[in-house]
């Protein structure tokens, strides 16, 4: 066997055992993606109708709470950044780091500074070997997160908004992650938490007016503080965690599609690798039957010179 034929059939087995492994990856990636759509449409309502009522409680009482009352000077906002554990995702990390890039440009151009909250590997190396400061970090539960890593992860941000900026507080939350919007579209996306904006409801109210209807009025027990105060953390936990859900689903489907083209591309070097095979093969034939030919012409002549 030619030297050139051994190193196609070498490459051949080499494609060929990964084309076995990017499948088995898509596989894995595309049950998992199942699995997280699921969660997905069932945290989402829960999210939605929480804002609703934390809309309805600040809409409805005269209460300047420090969550939902906008900052005369926003000096300070926090953003959390939530990327991936690992790779072979195409572009997902990249994409969503690029969005906070962006927001984080954004909001210094309106004279603010931004503290960096991570989630995922990815985010944090990325933050590491740039040298920026990172307040909290998470890793190692991206692929499957619970409500309890939403509450670890909320908590800092819920303490960092509570406080003055003078002692370390921010005065706004913004969460950068990738939402998911079918197995082939995957959005990267900004969106600010705190303080909760209450356009939307203040402008249903005012076309409830308008219409001559009867707004109805709320009573808060103990008060509308309070509620706000139990309600609020409620908020924020549940939409970081609905984020961290999209961003996983976000993360296995774009996995399954990476993996998935890994695998086609391995199928047509297989099939590239194998013509040359073929075509090395054929030379190698051609060239044997030529020496073989040849040399026994040169003893039919030596044979017919001595007689």
């Amino acid at each position: 066997m030619g030297a050139s034929l051994r190193v196609y059939k070498r490459r051949i087995r080499s494609v060929t055992a990964t084309k076995k492994i990017t499948k088995a990856m898509e596989m894995i990636a595309a049950s998992r993606v199942v699995k997280a759509q699921r969660q997905v449409a069932a945290s989402t309502p829960y999210a939605s109708e929480l804002t609703r009522a934390v809309t309805a409680v600040a809409t409805g009482s005269n209460t300047q709470h420090p969550l939902t009352t906008e900052a005369e000077r926003p000096a300070r906002a926090a953003l959390l950044l939530i990327t991936s554990d690992r790779g072979l995702a195409g572009g997902y990390s990249s994409n969503v780091i690029k969005a906070a890039e962006q927001l984080t440009e954004r909001l210094r151009a309106e004279g603010k500074e931004v503290d960096a909250y991570i989630v995922g590997r990815k985010g944090v190396s990325y933050y590491a070997f740039r040298e920026r400061t990172v307040q909290e970090s998470w890793t190692g539960f991206t692929d499957s997160p619970t409500y309890a890593d939403a509450k670890a992860v909320a908590a800092p941000l819920i303490a960092a908004v509570q406080k003055d900026t003078a002692d370390g507080g921010v005065d706004e939350l913004h969460i950068v992650f990738t939402e998911f919007v079918s197995m082939m579209t995957q959005t990267a996306l900004d969106d600010r938490l705190l303080p909760l904006s209450l356009g939307s409801a203040a402008d249903e109210q005012e076309e409830s007016a308008k219409g001559g209807e009867i707004l109805p009025l709320f009573e808060f027990e103990p008060s509308a503080e309070d509620v706000l105060d139990a309600l609020l953390p409620r908020y924020v936990e549940s939409r970081i965690y609905n984020a961290l859900l999209q961003a996983a689903a976000s993360k296995h489907a774009a996995t399954r599609r990476a993996m998935k083209s890994a695998t086609d591309n391995a199928e047509e070097l297989i099939k590239s690798l194998s013509r040359l095979a073929n075509a090395a093969r054929q030379a190698e034939i051609t060239q044997e039957i030529s020496e073989i030919v040849g040399g026994a012409s040169a003893l039919a002549d030596a044979t017919a010179g001595s007689d």
